[in-house]
């Protein structure tokens, strides 16, 4: 009997855990996942990280903490030594899945400050950054798809470097992304850079649509708007997809995948699912397609593995349904460009949020542990 994981595996998504610490890598738990959840990547994001290094209990960063204390290292220095660090010895685990699938998981995401998100020049310094000090080519460097991040993700592919394109929720956001991207490879491909090594995935964000949505679905309160409660979301990642087949299918992407350029790859966040009325793995068995990535918490990843049902192709067969519920929040009052826009200021602005208190926290451990020292 295959597992509903095997299930997801087998039907074309890759199942990334959105989570990473020290003690999963050092306790064997991520290699145990790889092995019995079918897990082929991670990806990070600064609440990760501020949930990682803060949480009390977790005594896994202390020596490095205080090792980075005596060498008079300030807070953002201690982070960037910190994840990159975590990134590296994660990025080595999956180093085998990496190899058995020519580069196209096995990947690990570490994201830019998002205090950067608005400036284009300062997110290509980092990324660069981070790309040479993880040292590892199956890492994938998160840039925010906002304005200033388009350019960016562009600029840095044309380098070489692979991308996760992080905080996308609007189909038109999304062609701008994949506009960026197919820039970038033709960027690469002029300086002589070999494509094949570089990959991307663009991150789609799903329950964040369904929170907003259904919030205000609940304001207008009509039978007709409570009806389409808990679909915009699944709706909206479905039409994103349709636009991924669209687009890769196109003249100019073909050209760059015939001189060896990857697709970039449909990943599915916000996977958990918020609302305690819908199944807890919605948004697992409703997005499956081939060529995509969904990347999920443990609790549900464990609720896939557990009682999942995986019934194939669940995107490419819905378009018309996916389509006329955006007609129906249309005509119920729902402004679905100001849903999106609200999801993209608030998505920057929570992780701007943990960032800040990851910073806090960091600051105090190393001034604790300098006190301690002297």
């Amino acid at each position: 009997m295959t597992t509903p994981t095997q299930q997801l595996s087998e039907a074309g998504v890759s199942i990334w855990l959105d989570d990473l610490s020290r003690s999963r890598i050092t306790s064997g738990n991520l290699a145990e996942l790889i092995s019995s959840r079918t897990v082929s990547g991670v990806t990070t994001n600064p609440s990760i990280f501020q949930a990682a290094i803060g949480n009390s209990s977790d005594d896994s960063y202390q020596s490095a903490l205080e090792a980075l204390a005596a060498d008079g290292a300030d807070a953002d220095a201690a982070i960037f030594a910190l994840t990159t660090d975590d990134v590296r010895a994660a990025a080595d685990i999956f180093r085998p899945v990496y190899d058995q699938t020519g580069g196209v998981d096995g990947r690990v995401s570490i994201e830019v400050s998002p205090d950067l998100a608005h400036d284009t020049e300062a997110t290509v310094a980092e990324a660069k950054k981070l790309w040479a000090t993880v040292d590892r080519e199956n890492a994938l460097i998160k840039i925010p798809a906002t304005k200033a991040g388009l350019p960016a993700i562009t600029e840095v592919i044309a380098a070489g470097i692979s991308v996760n394109v992080t905080l996308i929720f609007s189909l038109e956001r999304y062609a701008e992304v994949i506009e960026a991207y197919l820039a970038g490879l033709e960027g690469a491909r002029a300086a002589g850079v070999d494509l094949s090594g570089i990959h991307s995935v663009a991150s789609f964000f799903v329950s964040r649509v369904d929170t907003e949505v259904d919030k205000r679905l609940a304001a207008i309160g009509t039978d007709d708007a409570l009806a389409l409660k808990g679909l915009a979301g699944i709706a909206n990642a479905r039409l994103a997809y349709e636009l991924y087949e669209e687009k890769f299918a196109q003249d100019r992407a073909q050209e760059l995948v015939a001189a060896g350029a990857n697709v970039q790859r449909p990943l599915w966040a916000s996977t958990g699912v918020k609302d305690p009325s819908l199944p807890d793995t919605l948004y697992v068995t409703e997005l499956v397609a081939p060529g995509t990535v969904n990347t999920m918490p443990e609790k549900t990843l464990e609720a896939t593995f557990d009682h999942g049902v995986i019934a194939g192709d669940t995107i490419t067969g819905a378009y018309a349904g996916a389509h006329e519920v955006f007609d129906n929040l249309a005509a119920v009052g729902v402004d679905f460009a100001d849903v999106t826009q609200v999801l993209e200021d608030e998505g920057v602005e929570k992780f701007i949020v943990s960032w800040h208190d990851l910073q806090n926290t960091v600051r105090a451990a190393l001034a604790a542990s300098t006190e301690s020292a002297s």
